[in-house]
């Protein structure tokens, strides 16, 4: 089963960085209000950008590297001005 890495935006425009086996199934949670502590009041959330892996050690590596990084850094890996190569 495929895992992924994502970034989400919150209502109040903050960006969630997380990782899941099934990427409409944890949108569903978290504007549920199951999902992160975090995103509960700062529902909805939108999953705006995700990356595929194939083990979920490998989706949270890339998880614990993006939430490190600055938001521009961030937007801009949303928006494709960040190169993607992965580096651990």
């Amino acid at each position: 089963m495929p895992q992924y890495f994502y970034i989400a935006r919150c209502s109040d425009g903050s960006l969630y960085v997380g990782s899941c086996n099934n990427l409409q199934e944890r949108e569903d949670r978290h504007n549920e209000g199951k999902g992160a502590k975090y995103t509960k009041d700062r529902r909805p959330i939108k999953i705006i950008y995700s990356e595929k892996f194939s083990t979920l050690l490998e989706a949270r590596r890339r998880e614990l590297q993006v939430k490190k990084w600055s938001r521009a850094k961030k937007e801009n890996l949303v928006e494709g001005k960040h190169p993607t190569k992965i580096t651990y």
